[in-house]
């Protein structure tokens, strides 16, 4: 009888980003398996093209219909790479074997308050690896995956050159003052496209109003993730705060210039390439070291907790754009 393994992740963008690797090693492994993935309703549609999956269990409102759709499906054994309190509930009812990602919580905590890093010097994927020891997994060296939709309609850009940034992200303090971007922006000798959801539009607006750019193009709020993924594959490289649009950059294997603000790297999310890709050798990480408050937060904050936010407002964009013409 073939497996039936269910992976747990219920959110979000980027982090179901990272748990591809798993998906493609268990189908390497177990070519006959049936592969189901339970997340949130909302994030489905990023796994609907993945070719290794075969049943995706979106969770609504309802947990308890969830629970019973997922118990009703017959799986044999279960991958919790959320490892929360809900993904707890789920695998308890499901009563098969499993084993849950270990998320290191108090080397976490210790690093974000005391400033003491006890983190492993490894990225998450190969920790989310290690979590199907049981099922033998080895990772095969090929990064990340990221599927477009099949129906997926390309849009057609006016440049055939340029320069994609991510302005976006899911707290105030991942994200670039306004005034850096702009600063960023006007010394790019070459055209560019920004990207970001509905919800950055007022600072894409004020930059398209302030900046004397006539190659600046915002396609904030107009284009779908597919679209941007596809706007971000194009191009030249990609500029981006530590966001689900910078793993999707690396699943496309572009160039990527990662700026991180109250986040670390060390926190084992940073752009997983390829290991053999020649983009990791063009990309670069930016961060302003040796700040007492950094991190602040494994996540982030709608404002800067000390008032300064010097891990932004302290930058070096001369560096990056010194970075950026390497890709030119």
């Amino acid at each position: 009888m073939a497996q039936r393994i269910l992976i747990i992740r219920f959110s979000s963008i980027g982090d179901i980003i990272l748990t591809t690797p798993v998906i493609r090693a268990i189908r390497e492994q177990y070519p006959d398996a049936h592969i189901g993935f339970a997340t949130k309703k909302q994030f489905g549609s990023l796994l609907q093209a993945n070719p290794y999956v075969n049943s995706i269990h979106g969770l609504d409102q309802d947990f308890k219909s969830f629970q019973t759709e997922i118990k009703e499906a017959g799986y044999t054994y279960y991958i919790d790479l959320h490892h929360n309190l809900r993904s707890k509930r789920l695998t308890s009812s499901l009563q098969i074997p499993g084993k849950a990602f270990n998320k290191l919580n108090l080397e976490k905590w210790l690093l974000v308050n005391l400033k003491w890093n006890r983190l492993p010097d490894t990225h998450i994927v190969n920790r989310y690896m290690e979590t199907g020891a049981d099922l033998n997994l080895q990772y095969d060296g090929k990064g990340l995956d990221y599927f477009f939709p099949t129906e997926h309609a390309k849009p057609d850009l006016p440049f055939e050159q340029y320069i994609s940034i991510a302005i976006g992200g899911q707290h105030a303090t991942k994200k670039l003052p306004t005034l850096k971007l702009k600063e960023l922006i006007e010394g790019i000798q070459a055209p560019v496209v920004l990207l970001g959801g509905p919800e950055d539009v007022p600072v894409s607006d004020e930059l398209l109003n302030s900046i004397s750019k006539p190659d600046l193009l915002s396609y904030c709020g107009k284009a779908s993730l597919a679209d941007s993924a596809y706007i971000a594959q194009q191009s030249l490289g990609l500029i981006t705060h530590d966001t689900g649009m910078m793993h999707i950059g690396a699943a496309l294997d572009v160039p990527i210039i990662s700026v991180w603000g109250n986040t670390v790297p060390e926190f084992g999310m940073y752009p997983f390439y390829p290991s053999h890709s020649a983009q990791k050798g063009k990309s670069a990480f930016f961060e302003v070291k040796n700040l007492k408050c950094r991190p602040c937060s494994k996540i982030g904050y709608a404002e800067c907790p000390k008032g300064h936010f010097k891990c932004m407002q302290d930058q070096d964009i001369k560096a990056m754009l010194a970075q950026i013409q390497t890709w030119l």
